[in-house]
């Protein structure tokens, strides 16, 4: 697809990038659909410790070619920086243990084995027949994980009980013979509409690869709770060590994380003060933030009914964004403009964004877990996230970076993603368009401070559970703890309690993650504020839109090599 920049002449180094992606889609031809890839859609991925240990000497390899390539331009010199962090951080992460045992609640192979499906194309025989490859494969690669799972434990490695017991109910939903995704999936009336007229050897193998799915799930099930769970160590933290190498790699910078703490706990009072501000425009003096969300909740005007509702919603918010955006504040391209908003079909409580296809044949999309208990929704406090998940936040951000292919290799395209800059500009994206007025009603922007108040608060509790911090007097005072994070996160959170729940357990078994939001939006404004003074040092005027496109047109880096590049 071609781009309005200037087409560039692929170099040495954007074809040993390239190479490299080629390298990852067929060792993990999972990681290929969710790049957009074609042509891997029907394989599976070798998550034995065979498979992982190709993927290391693949890291390996492509460094030591890089070492041997001189950068032509300043293209490559940020391409030469991204990949030696990203890749240098995958290999530490390999070589300390970590990539073998990965086991939570929102983000290993248990969940990711499952969601690849919401993501594949569907609209043909040959989408399905596709499917059908891949999900007879689906056995094998859970025995793949199993394997690698039983050899980290032999390294002395398992994830906490806690997270071994979710995956323990996780899997066995996904292995029930009437109500597994997988047989449902491959009978629903997305699938019978296409495979009326498909071979009845097709509908054969669907139904048997989803009878092979649902079965390895339930081995699965059985070996996290008969053989791991019992060498599972209770306790949720992993540590400073651990975590600090986890902070790096989701946020491509390390930070001090004492200072980190401290500044999250400002953060939130600041955040708190915002509230308390805007909570007596909405009610009146003296009026608390408990008052205001009463409030709100209570307005028929704010509140939808239904997932339909929701999902109607949502489109028409997110198409509203993009229209007032795009050639205003932001350059939007036409292939970018549509974006599709998602209920998902799992109830998980998550709310995320899935990149196109390297082709936009399959767009941009923003996905809703909704919890089973929950059928009523505020749009107070959702519409800061479509602006997080959609235009200016992820959708523009990663879209952009598929489009720029006519500049950046496929690597930076569609392989690179880093968790401080893409979630760091989401986060940043919510308070631009505070900036620009696009949350002038109060109750709207109570609902932005809500969610940045959440990402504070869990910038406090992780890096706090994780290193053995003490709490403040006023959230608990001593040694975190799960329990004293549950206090502490219902106090600052507006959400359903299994929403809390989900995102409790998320940050207890994800060291490092969750942090990377609002560090990264702290990160993200740094270097905006340094761009700024550049320019007021050189005598001119600052262009937040040039400098928005500029850092976009970057793709997703990491946190240090954003702020050169920007320099």
């Amino acid at each position: 697809m071609a781009t309005s920049a200037t087409p560039r002449t692929p170099t040495a180094i954007d074809q040993i990038a390239d190479a490299y992606v080629t390298t990852l889609c067929e060792l993990d031809p999972l990681a290929a659909t969710s790049m957009g890839v074609k042509g891997y859609d029907h394989l599976s991925s070798d998550l034995s410790p065979a498979g992982i240990a190709a993927l290391a000497d693949a890291a390996r390899a492509v460094l030591a070619e890089l070492d041997s390539t001189s950068p032509r331009d300043e293209i490559d010199e940020v391409t030469l920086a991204a990949m030696r962090e990203r890749i240098g951080l995958e290999l530490e992460l390999f070589e300390a243990g970590e990539l073998h045992g990965q086991l939570n609640n929102i983000a290993s192979p248990v969940q990711y084995l499952r969601d690849v499906y919401d993501i594949m194309p569907t609209a043909t025989v040959e989408d399905w027949s596709n499917i059908a490859s891949r999900m007879a494969a689906l056995p094998g690669t859970m025995d793949g994980f199993i394997e690698s799972l039983r050899f980290s434990a032999g390294q002395g490695r398992v994830a906490a009980r806690r997270q071994v017991d979710i995956c323990v109910e996780q899997a066995r939903e996904l292995a029930e013979p009437e109500s597994s995704f997988f047989p449902t999936f491959v009978s629903g009336e997305s699938a019978q509409a296409v495979l009326a007229d498909a071979p009845g050897s097709l509908r054969s193998d669907l139904e048997h690869a989803a009878q092979g799915a649902a079965r390895a799930y339930g081995r699965l099930a059985t070996f996290l709770a008969e053989e791991l769970a019992p060498l599972a160590p209770v306790a949720d933290a992993v540590g400073r060590e651990r975590y600090a190498l986890w902070s790096r790699y989701f946020l491509g910078s390390a930070v001090d994380l004492e200072e980190t703490y401290r500044w999250g706990l400002a953060e939130l009072d600041r955040i708190i003060a915002e509230q308390e501000a805007v909570a007596a425009q909405i009610v009146g003096e003296g009026a608390s933030v408990a008052d205001a969300v009463a409030a709100l909740d209570a307005d028929p005007a704010r509140t939808l009914h239904g997932t339909k509702a929701l999902q109607e919603w949502m489109t028409v918010t997110s198409n509203e964004a993009i229209d007032a955006l795009a050639g205003v504040h932001f350059d939007i391209a036409d292939p970018l403009r549509k974006l599709e908003c998602m209920i998902a079909p799992t109830q998980s409580g998550g709310i995320y964004y899935t990149a196109p296809s390297d082709d936009f044949s399959r767009p941009g999309r923003m996905w809703w877990s909704v919890p089973a208990d929950v059928t009523e929704f505020n749009t107070w406090r959702e519409k800061t996230t479509v602006y997080h998940e959609g235009v200016p936040g992820h959708h523009l951000q990663i879209a952009q970076a598929v489009y720029v292919r006519d500049t950046l290799n496929s690597w930076r395209r569609l392989a690179c993603w880093v968790s401080g800059h893409g979630e760091g500009w989401a986060l940043y994206a919510e308070r631009l368009m505070s900036d620009l007025g696009f949350l002038a009603d109060p109750g709207d922007q109570l609902g932005m401070l809500d969610a940045q108040r959440m990402r504070a608060a869990r910038v406090v509790f992780d890096i706090g559970l994780h290193l053995g911090l003490e709490a403040p007097e006023r959230w608990g005072g001593g040694t975190w703890t799960a329990e004293k994070g549950w206090d502490f996160l219902t106090s600052n959170i507006n959400m359903p309690h299994s929403f809390i729940r989900f995102e409790l357990d998320r940050y207890l078994g994800w060291p490092g993650q969750a942090p990377s939001y609002k560090v990264g939006q702290r990160l993200w404004e740094t270097a905006r504020d340094e761009a700024r003074a550049a320019a007021g040092e050189r005598g001119e005027d600052f262009d937040l839109r040039s400098f928005h496109a500029k850092a976009l047109d970057l793709g997703s880096v990491g946190l240090d090599v954003l702020r050169g590049a920007l320099a």
